[in-house]
């Protein structure tokens, strides 16, 4: 420190002789103070405010919030993630970063491809990929099985919301649509419904649930959310959706909120064509984004991304591939740095109007990390490989392609996944705890 003492008196004496000398008081001054606060020689670090809890008794999930932000893939050399990017080809990057629909009840020529040549990183089953418990058993065993010349697992994903949103063979007990529970407005209920709903994709192997829906239904002429949703009003929908979220991390699958920023006030269903909001920010602030906005403060994994024009925040592009929306708004100002992922690019909303390669182009430009392409095993292929190409002409950053597939691994690690062979399932048992939930609040 004396040094400093002895440079801070030089400049003391200079400045003397130009007023007065009372300057050379406060130097002596100065010097004093630098050297008291200048004792402690360890590093100060701001402090970290603590997570933010929710306001109901229901336990937490159990299942950590990610580390946020997602790093540089060049920051940390030595941590294991990053080095199996490094590891990762071009194409099994991108391939990771494809969820992807499939035709038939078992593994095919086609499944073998995506899997083996063009390492998709997860999968989606819809209603006619099940036919009953022991196929889809098979089917998501067959999956696995298939992935083994792959490092990383898959995500086995599938909708299952409840009410008419229901995927699960017939074998397994029915859940109310969200409506009804939102008229019971009981969070408990709520994170017991998302447990049991968890516990029904699990045990035939899923590992991803596109629910809880987060859109309020504030439009009676909507035509695709109506029951869907908890209510009309944004505070039963924030509450009861965090906790449907919570309940399903609670068992180790990962949810994923929807349809950002807001499905509910639209006349129009995005599978057929593309609905406008015409909500300015403020509007969509006190509204619509504040379930999304209870949900990222609970610790939020994955946002699914509406196909959805809103003229007020992005006039040229709709939700799902806007910069302003999702990185802008979603990112930036909301402070989301989980996995970002499209609604399906095959739905009429986006192919009416959009090349959907070049929508998926502008999509992980704008921000987003999978892609959804649930129809279609040559659209696919034709969109990994247009992603691979624009990669490899600079239009994609592989830097952002690296971060992107650093979330989903980190993802991936937080839920344990695993490509693991499950041998049997107990249907019975688990509808007997679906009724005795059901039993206990729907009296």
């Amino acid at each position: 420190m004396l040094w400093k003492a002895v440079l801070i008196l030089k400049a003391g004496e200079f400045m003397c002789k130009l007023t007065s000398s009372l300057c050379i008081l406060l130097m002596i001054c100065c010097v004093f103070l630098g050297c008291s606060q200048s004792g402690n020689h360890e590093e100060q670090t701001p402090e970290t405010p603590s997570p933010a809890k929710s306001s109901s008794p229901v336990p937490d999930s159990g299942v950590s919030p990610n580390p946020s932000p997602i790093p540089s893939p060049n920051a940390n050399p030595n941590d294991p993630l990053i080095e199996q990017i490094r590891e990762l080809t071009l194409s099994e990057k991108i391939g990771q970063m494809l969820m992807v629909g499939v035709e038939g009840l078992a593994v095919n020529r086609h499944i073998k491809n995506l899997i083996r040549q063009y390492h998709v990183g997860g999968f989606i089953l819809y209603r006619e990929n099940i036919e009953n418990t022991n196929q889809t058993l098979s089917f998501l065993n067959e999956l696995k099985a298939s992935n083994a010349v792959n490092e990383i697992p898959l995500f086995l994903s599938v909708d299952q919301e409840g009410g008419k949103v229901s995927r699960m063979p017939e074998e397994y007990a029915k859940f109310p649509a969200n409506q009804a529970i939102g008229k019971i407005n009981q969070p408990e209920f709520s994170f017991r419904i998302g447990a049991l709903l968890a516990e029904q994709i699990k045990s035939v192997g899923f590992n991803m649930n596109y629910a809880p829906v987060l859109d309020i239904n504030s439009n009676p002429q909507n035509p695709v959310i109506g029951d869907r949703s908890y209510g009309s009003g944004e505070e039963v929908v924030s509450k009861l959706g965090v906790q449907t979220m919570l309940g399903i991390q609670s068992r180790k699958v990962v949810p994923v909120i929807k349809h950002f920023p807001g499905h509910g006030d639209t006349s129009v269903d995005s599978h057929l064509e593309l609905p406008a909001v015409n909500k300015t920010l403020s509007q969509l602030e006190k509204f619509e984004l504040l379930p999304f906005a209870a949900a990222i403060k609970n610790h939020a994994d994955v946002v699914m991304i509406a196909h959805i024009l809103l003229p007020h925040l992005d006039p040229d592009h709709p939700a799902s591939f806007s910069k302003s929306i999702i990185t802008g708004l979603l990112r930036e100002e909301m402070q989301f740095d989980g996995v970002v992922i499209t609604d399906d690019m095959t739905m009429g909303g986006i192919v009416k109007h959009y090349d959907i390669k070049e929508a998926a182009v502008l999509s992980i430009l704008a921000g987003s990390d999978v892609i959804m392409v649930a129809h279609g095993y040559e659209t696919a292929v034709e969109v990994i490989k247009h992603l691979v190409s624009k990669v490899e002409d600079g239009t994609l950053s592989e830097d952002s392609i690296d971060r992107s597939v650093y979330r989903l691994l980190l993802l991936k690690k937080k839920y344990e996944l695993v490509d693991e062979e499950i041998t049997g399932v107990d249907v019975a048992a688990i509808n007997e705890d679906v009724q005795e939930v059901l039993g206990k609040y729907m009296k």
